[in-house]
């Protein structure tokens, strides 16, 4: 299984220097100067690390392969990757380790599967698809998801009320609602 590490991002400067977005937790060892990465697309790759910065807390980084700004454009939104490996911290998964995973509420009822993890600007959260079809992003955070169960299985979803499709009321058709102005009460 392949892991993303880091997608390449805009150009910087005309020698093919690009922005990278970073999904490791590791950047110094991933992006050692030497280091070699896959790609996704493979046809682009594999690209050879020529040097790597970090300015106001963004990584860049110059590849052997891409010398100059119309290649790096051509590039960008490539994704690096390494063969991925187990996590062994207790509280950090890999998102291939997530996906088919059941999601229950406390209680063990069925909210639906872990199809994939987002990673958006204030979190991450796990997308989940419901017995309905109804696809959800619930944030991984501890509060909402308490319990993730590798070996077992499953994830534990504490959703507040509204979160899941599975919580919306259902359409109910409102007599009183006819069009016609009602006074305020």
């Amino acid at each position: 299984m392949q892991l993303t590490v880091a997608t390449l991002g805009r150009p910087h400067g005309l020698r093919g220097e690009l922005a990278l977005d970073v999904r490791t937790d590791r950047p110094e060892d991933r992006f050692a100067v030497g280091a070699v990465l896959q790609t996704v697309p493979a046809a682009v790759g594999p690209l050879t690390v020529r040097a790597t910065r970090v300015l106001n807390g963004r990584w860049y980084a110059s590849f052997a392969e891409i010398g100059d700004r119309t290649r790096a454009e051509e590039v960008r939104g490539v994704e690096l990757v390494v063969e991925a490996e187990v996590s062994d911290e207790e509280d950090a998964w890999y998102p291939h380790e997530l996906v088919g995973l059941r999601a229950e509420r406390p209680d063990g009822e069925l909210v639906g599967e872990v199809v994939g993890l987002e990673h958006l600007p204030a979190q991450d959260a796990l997308l989940i698809r419901e017995p309905d079809g109804a696809r959800t992003l619930v944030p991984f955070v501890r509060a909402i998801v308490p319990v993730v169960d590798v070996p077992g299985g499953r994830v534990v979803v504490d959703a507040p009320q509204g979160l899941l499709a599975a919580d919306a009321p259902a359409d109910e058709e409102d007599d009183a609602d006819d069009g016609a102005a009602r006074p305020k009460a």
